[in-house]
C-alpha cells in the first residue's frame, strides 16, 4: 500500500495546470514523475482521471495516489558493527553516526542491515519483509546510539507489541539550540507528515498520531543545553520534531533547525534501551557511552 495525498484547489490556482501545482505540493518529486502518475490514472480531480495539463477549478478536490517503491533485494556485506549484545532471539547493536538501517532509494547498500544479513546468516525476523529483515524500530542515519534487533518473529512481535504498550524504554542524549525555562517537561502534540514537504515530519492536527516525549536538561552550556528525552511514543524523526516545535531545535539538524560546523547532521545519540527478554521474561537495559563526535561537540561548548 503506498500513500495518498488530497489537496484542495484555492480561488489562487484557478487556471494553473495540475502538475504545476503538484510540483509546488509534492516538491521531493520530479514534474516528470508526477506526470507519469497523472498519465497512468493514479491522479483524480474529483474521482475522475484527468490530463497533465488539466487547469484546476476552484475548489476542486485534487487526489494522488503514489504506489508503494519496489523493494530492493537486501544483500549480506562484511561490514563491521558493534554488537552490545545478542543471543539466539535478539541482538542490540550500536549504530555509528552516518550509517543508514536498511536499503533505500539513495543507499542501495552499505547499511545496517547489510551487515546483519551478513553477521547472522539470514537468521533475522521476517516480519518486515526482505528489505528490513529483523528491525523492529528504527534512528534516523545521523543519529547515532542503540538499536534493538530480533533474530525470530516471536521475539519480533514480543519487542513490537512493548513499544506499542509504551513499556520499552528509550534514552536519548541531544545538545539543544538555547537555555529551556523550565529544566523538565513534557511535549504532548500529535505529529503527521507535512502536506508541504513529504520528507519532513511536522505537529499537525490532521492525519496525524499521537506522540509524547519527556525531557530533562542535564547541563546548560551557554546559549545550547544538554537535554535527555525518554519517548513514550516513537513516531519518525519524533525528538527532532519535538523540540524545534519548543524552539530549540537538535544543535546540527539541517532539517527542522539549521546546520552545525563540525558536525552532519544532528547531534542526537541513542543512549539507553530497555526490553522485557521475550524468552526469559528478564528485564534487561543497556547504556552506551557518547561517541566522540558529541563528546567534541560538548568540550567545544563548554569551553564557550
Amino acid at each position: 500500500m503506498g500513500e495518498r495525498f488530497e489537496f484542495i484547489a484555492a480561488p489562487e490556482d484557478a487556471g494553473t495546470r495540475i502538475d504545476k501545482l503538484l510540483s509546488a505540493q509534492l516538491s521531493d518529486m520530479s514534474r516528470s514523475a508526477l506526470q507519469k502518475l497523472t498519465e497512468d490514472g493514479s491522479v483524480l480531480v474529483g474521482g475522475k482521471a484527468v490530463s497533465k495539463n488539466y487547469k484546476l477549478k476552484n475548489g476542486d478536490v485534487i487526489t494522488v495516489d503514489i504506489p508503494e517503491p519496489q523493494e530492493l533485494k537486501a544483500e549480506p556485506q562484511d561490514i563491521p558493527i558493534d554488537i552490545v549484545y545478542e543471543d539466539d532471539a535478539l541482538l542490540v547493536v550500536n549504530k555509528p553516526k552516518g550509517m543508514v538501517v536498511h536499503p533505500a532509494a539513495g543507499n542501495p547498500d552499505g547499511t545496517l542491515v547489510n551487515a546483519l544479513l551478513y553477521h547472522c546468516k539470514g537468521r533475522l525476523s521476517s516480519i518486515n519483509g526482505v528489505i528490513r529483515p529483523g528491525i523492529v524500530h528504527r534512528i534516523d542515519k545521523f543519529t547515532s546510539g542503540l538499536l534493538m534487533v530480533a533474530k525470530t518473529d516471536k521475539a519480533h512481535n514480543s519487542l513490537a507489541a512493548q513499544i506499542k504498550e509504551h513499556s520499552f524504554t528509550r534514552e536519548y542524549n541531544a545538545v539543544c539550540v538555547g537555555r529551556f525555562k523550565e529544566p523538565t517537561g513534557t511535549i504532548n502534540e500529535p505529529i503527521g507528515r507535512s502536506k508541504f514537504d513529504r520528507k519532513k515530519m511536522c505537529v499537525t492536527y490532521q492525519n496525524s498520531k499521537e506522540a509524547v516525549t519527556h525531557y530533562e536538561v542535564i547541563e546548560e552550556l551557554g546559549q545550547y543545553s544538554l537535554v535527555r528525552f525518554r519517548l513514550e511514543t516513537g513516531r519518525t524523526h519524533q525528538i527532532r520534531v519535538h523540540s524545534a516545535f519548543i524552539g530549540h531545535p537538535v544543535l546540527g539538524d539541517d532539517v527542522y533547525g539549521r546546520p552545525y560546523k563540525g558536525i552532519e547532521g544532528q547531534c542526537l545519540h541513542a543512549k539507553k534501551l530497555g526490553f522485557v527478554h521475550p524468552e526469559t521474561g528478564e528485564y534487561m537495559e543497556f547504556d552506551s557511552q557518547l561517541p566522540d563526535y558529541f563528546t567534541r561537540i560538548l568540550d567545544k561548548l563548554r569551553k564557550g
